[in-house]
């Protein structure tokens, strides 16, 4: 059995494909196909509150693209799921509409609180205590979605218009920041230790790049030095002697703002990385929705 997860995102666009196993009454997955596009639709989201012919084009395409990968594959179910960049455009649901048509996939536009709860549904909790605090810190393109844990419950979620492409563009404003410290002052303070856990493609590749040994978190003083130490190459550097994306050599730098901002705020010394994001999130989401049904 095979489960494909669809996430457009506001800088790129995912496909994951992913094994289902199931073992004496459990099922997890297995990673099998991850395929990254970086199509950027917040650019024109975020500054024109609208999708460009040629990107609205090149997503439908994309799409087409996977929907044929997904009936190559036997996929038995999927879910896609677009986010801030869509949520914001105008045509979004034209955009939607199209993709039906040309590609034969259904698409939602999924608002803040959904979004967080998907990341959440990764289940990026399990190798870690229960009994503690934690504040899950998810960084994206166009939005931060923030969820609060404690023992195990959710205490508080919200998601806010702060995101990479956001800040590289100057559509993040003061009032969003604002907000975000707010909400994290409110929740946080009748909380003590709180550790953090960080999602998204960003935070992954800070991971990779901070060379810390298997599952041990990332301290906020190592981030402080790798933002530092990303920060005095220009863009081009980054690509040429760093060896990154092009499309991650910017956004890296505003992520290492909001992250360190975050756990600055919620005096949060150390954060561990589970290396998921939205797609792991949404497969485990087809899991539930039809594991459940059969059981």
């Amino acid at each position: 059995m095979r489960y494909a997860a669809i996430d457009i995102g506001s800088n790129a666009v995912r496909l994951l494909i992913a094994d289902i196993i199931e073992n004496d009454g459990s099922v997890s997955f297995k990673k099998n196909t991850l395929i990254r596009v970086p199509l950027r639709l917040g650019d024109d989201a975020f500054i024109n509150q609208h999708i460009s012919d040629k990107k609205a084009t090149d997503l439908v395409k994309t799409m087409y693209a996977f929907r044929n990968l997904m009936d190559v594959y036997k996929v038995g179910d999927y879910m896609a799921c677009a986010t801030s960049a869509m949520r914001e455009a105008k045509n979004g649901d034209h955009i939607v509409k199209q993709i039906k048509e040309q590609a034969n996939i259904d698409l939602e536009i999924v608002l803040g609180q959904a979004e967080a709860r998907i990341i959440y549904a990764s289940h990026a909790e399990q190798n870690i205590d229960r009994t503690k605090n934690y504040l899950y810190i998810d960084v994206g393109g166009g939005s931060t979605e923030l969820s609060l844990f404690s023992s195990g419950d959710l205490v508080a979620s919200k998601s806010f218009n702060i995101g990479t492409i956001r800040i590289l563009d100057n559509q993040d404003t003061e009032e969003s920041w604002n907000s975000m410290r707010e909400f994290i002052r409110e929740h946080t303070r009748h909380f003590k230790n709180i550790s953090g856990i960080g999602t998204g493609g960003n935070i992954n590749k800070l991971y990779k790049l901070s060379e810390e040994k298997d599952n041990s978190p990332l301290t906020f003083n190592k981030l402080k030095s790798l933002y530092g130490y990303l920060d005095s190459f220009s863009l081009k550097d980054r690509i040429n002697v760093l060896g990154l994306n092009q499309d991650r050599a910017d956004v890296i730098i505003p992520a290492c703002e909001i992250y360190l901002s975050v756990m600055k705020w919620a005096g949060i010394k150390s954060m561990h990385v589970p290396s998921v994001g939205m797609v792991d999130g949404i497969i485990q989401t087809l899991i539930d929705k039809n594991y459940v049904k059969f059981h």
